[in-house]
C-alpha cells in the first residue's frame, strides 16, 4: 500500500519508519528543499497548495493523511475527492482556528477557559476587562511552540501586546494557573473503535515541549478519554488524535488539539506496545488497531537547537535516539530522546542526568 503523506518533517519521518515493517511505502508533498522525511519515500517538492502537485500526490497513493496541520483546508478537500483522506478535512479545519475550536470544546460540553475574539485594541481592552489579568494573547490561526502569542499580566502590557499581534484575528484566553499539563493521545480506526494512551504529563519551557512522561493509573485518564471520544466521534475522526489540557483545581480544562500524531506521544516508540505511528497507520489502513498499553516506565526528551555527540547519547543507560536529520538552529526541534527502566524510581534516576545533559546544548 502506497501512503501519501502532506507534510514530510519529523512525523512524516517517524512515519516512515513504522510504516516499512508493514510493507508501506510513502510519498510525501512539502515546500521544503531539504525535508527531513525525503529520505524515506517519495518526495513531491511543492507548495501546499500547488494544484498540479495535488495531482500528482492523489494518482500515486492509495490513501492519504497529513503530519502538519496548517494545509489549507482547500488543499484537503481536493484530496480527499480524489483519494481517502484520513483524518478528514473537518478534522484538520477544526482545530485551525483556535476561536472555533473552542466553540466546539463549548458544543461537546468540554470545560475550557473563558475566551473572547479580539479585534481591535478596544475590543482587547474590554476582553481584559472581563477576563482579568493575567490572561494570553493568541492569534487564531497559525503559530505553534509558543509562536504567536504574548502573556498579558499587567495592562501595561496591553497596547504592547496589540503591536506585537494586533494585525490578525486574535482572541484572548484566561491565564489558567495550572497544577500539570496533560495531553491524551487517542487513536480511532475506520469502524469506530477507539483506543488512548495513558495520560502523558508535559513539561514546556519558552512554549516548546521538553519532557513527556506517561502516567500509570492517572486520576484523570477517564476524563481525558471521554473529551478526547466526544471529539474524535463528532468529527468522524480516524488515526491518532491528540488532545492537550490544563489541569487546575484537579479538573481538565481544554487546551487544544492535534489532528494528527503528536510529540507528547514520541516516548510510545519504545514505552508502548504498539508506537502512535504505528497505530495511525493501522488506523487509516484499515487494520486492526494495535494495543497502547505501557511496556513499562519511559519519558521522552525533546533535543532542542542543539544536542550532544550520539556517541555520548548512545552510551547512557535506557536511553534511545532519535535523531530527525534537521540542520541545528535554535528553537528547532532536531530530534528526541526516549529514557526507559524497569520502575518509576529507576527511570527517574536515568531521566535527571539525560535532561542535565541535553539543558546544556539546548537552545
Amino acid at each position: 500500500m502506497k501512503i501519501g503523506i502532506l507534510g514530510a518533517g519529523q512525523l512524516g519521518r517517524m512515519l516512515a519508519l513504522a510504516g516499512y515493517p508493514l510493507d508501506f511505502d510513502f510519498v510525501f508533498l512539502d515546500p521544503a528543499t531539504e525535508a527531513c522525511a525525503a529520505p524515506l519515500g517519495t518526495h513531491i517538492h511543492a507548495g501546499f497548495d500547488d494544484e498540479q502537485a495535488l495531482r500528482e500526490f492523489c494518482v500515486s497513493v492509495d490513501v492519504a493523511t497529513f503530519e502538519f496541520e496548517n494545509v489549507a483546508g482547500s488543499s484537503a478537500e481536493f484530496v480527499a475527492r480524489r483519494v481517502p483522506l484520513y483524518p478528514p478535512p473537518l478534522a484538520l479545519t477544526a482545530g485551525q482556528d483556535r476561536l472555533h475550536e473552542k466553540q466546539l470544546f463549548v458544543q461537546l460540553g468540554i470545560p475550557v477557559p473563558a475566551h473572547a475574539a479580539v479585534g481591535s485594541l478596544e475590543g482587547l481592552k474590554a476582553a481584559v476587562g472581563h477576563i482579568g489579568l493575567p490572561a494570553v494573547l493568541k492569534t487564531r490561526r497559525m503559530g505553534y511552540d509558543g509562536k504567536g502569542q504574548a502573556v498579558l499580566r499587567t495592562t501595561a502590557d496591553v497596547e504592547a501586546a496589540w503591536l506585537k499581534l494586533g494585525s490578525q484575528p486574535l482572541i484572548l484566553e484566561q491565564f489558567v494557573p495550572f497544577e500539570r499539563e496533560v495531553s491524551c493521545l487517542a487513536v480511532r480506526g475506520k469502524g469506530g473503535e477507539l483506543r488512548c494512551y495513558p495520560l502523558v504529563e508535559n513539561v514546556h519551557r519558552d512554549g516548546i515541549l521538553r519532557t513527556a512522561i506517561p502516567t500509570v493509573a492517572d486520576p484523570l485518564q477517564t476524563e481525558g478519554e471521554d473529551y478526547a471520544r466526544r471529539v474524535a466521534e463528532h468529527l468522524d475522526y480516524v488515526g491518532v488524535l491528540a488532545f492537550e489540557f490544563f489541569v487546575a483545581g484537579g479538573k481538565l480544562f481544554a487546551n487544544e488539539i492535534a489532528p494528527r500524531v503528536h510529540n507528547s506521544g514520541h516516548w510510545s516508540i519504545e514505552g508502548a506496545e504498539c508506537s502512535q505511528f504505528e497505530n495511525h497507520l493501522r488506523a487509516i489502513a484499515g487494520l486492526p488497531l494495535g494495543s497502547t498499553a505501557l511496556r513499562g516506565p519511559s519519558a521522552m526528551v525533546n533535543l532542542i537547537g542543539a544536542a550532544p555527540a550520539v556517541a555520548e547519547l548512545v552510551d547512557l543507560p535506557g536511553v534511545h535516539v532519535h535523531m530527525y536529520g534537521k540542520t541545528p538552529k535554535p528553537q528547532r526541534k532536531i530530534g528526541h530522546l526516549t529514557v526507559t527502566a524497569t520502575d518509576r524510581a529507576s527511570l527517574l534516576a536515568r531521566l535527571a542526568p539525560v535532561q542535565a545533559l541535553v539543558e546544556r546544548y539546548a537552545s
